[in-house]
């Protein structure tokens, strides 16, 4: 269905990727209230494996995400159609989970998904009403010996002391 692209689509349009981005930040950063912001607090997602309200998912996520060393999403086509305060959005990503141990041996859990998400504004705010992820494939390959960080320059964390909020703040790392 071909859409007409005013002024106010584009815009709105543009609200909704940037939902999807800031969620791919929330998840790989553990900043579980900038997740929380993605989603209307009556929201529903279902992930697989973790299905419910938004609490349910957040408290889920806490617990799996503490399993893995880093992890990356990068979020690819989107297609996003607005239909007055409602919108459809998919989304193909893909979820790079590495687990390490202090020697740098671990796994990789690579996972292309789609998020298929209901869109809804409310109050102005578009957020995510309800998600369903499609996982469409899986690779999952042996790690050995690969941590050395340090000598690649600034390595990402996943907490407050992440370079992102060196930038946000203008102060310098810890």
């Amino acid at each position: 269905m071909t859409q007409p692209y005013t002024l106010e689509t584009l815009i709105d349009r543009q609200a909704i990727a940037d939902v999807i981005l800031r969620y791919a930040r929330g998840i790989d950063r553990l900043d579980f209230d900038l997740m929380r912001d993605c989603y209307h607090p009556d929201a529903y997602d279902d992930h697989g494996s973790m299905k419910g309200s938004v609490e349910q998912f957040i408290a889920a996520a806490r617990e799996f995400l503490q399993r893995w060393t880093v992890t990356q999403h990068f979020m690819g086509n989107m297609l996003i159609e607005v239909d007055g305060d409602q919108a459809r959005a998919e989304t193909y990503a893909v979820a790079c989970h590495r687990r390490e141990d202090a020697e740098g041996n671990g796994k990789d859990d690579l996972i292309g998904v789609r998020y298929v998400d209901r869109f809804e504004r409310r109050a102005g705010q578009w957020k995510i009403a309800h998600r369903v992820v499609a996982a469409e494939w899986r690779r999952v390959d042996e790690v050995r010996g690969a941590r050395g960080r340090g000598a690649l320059g600034v390595w990402g964390r996943r907490d407050t002391d992440d370079v992102i909020h060196w930038i946000m703040t203008a102060r310098s790392p810890t």
